[in-house]
């Protein structure tokens, strides 16, 4: 997968261009920095026994990538088929982290969502 330049720069700088990406439940990968992997790791190997199955989830999935030349990540088949990723992916900057959707899955995400509508704590928000 090739990294936008102007995310790839950023990678570059803050993390000299590595990364590890993990699953995510909703049906994504999370593609962090390393550094900032790192300190969700601790976070995550602190939790208690009864969370697991969610360390499994996310730690167990993790998987160190790193830029090549060219601005690409290879994106391991294991992770590709656990979240449905085929041709087309949607990169998403979620500010600490990116989201990699296979783009035909986060349209019907986000048709869902909206569908739904805005969830009640998000009632005072506005732009």
């Amino acid at each position: 997968m090739t990294i936008p330049a102007k995310h790839r720069d950023a990678l570059m700088i803050q993390s000299e261009g590595r990364a590890t990406l993990t699953k995510h439940p909703h049906g994504c990968l999370l593609f962090f920095p390393r550094p900032v992997w790192e300190k969700h790791r601790e976070q995550i190997a602190a939790w208690p026994l009864q969370a697991k199955a969610w360390q499994r989830i996310f730690l167990g999935n993790a998987s160190d990538v790193d830029l090549d030349s060219a601005g690409r990540i290879l994106v391991s088949p294991e992770l590709r088929q656990a979240v449905g990723i085929t041709r087309d992916v949607m990169l998403l900057g979620m500010g600490s982290h990116f989201e990699i959707w296979d783009a035909a899955k986060l349209e019907q995400s986000e048709a869902q969502a909206v569908a739904e509508g805005m969830p009640e704590i998000l009632n005072n928000f506005s732009f």
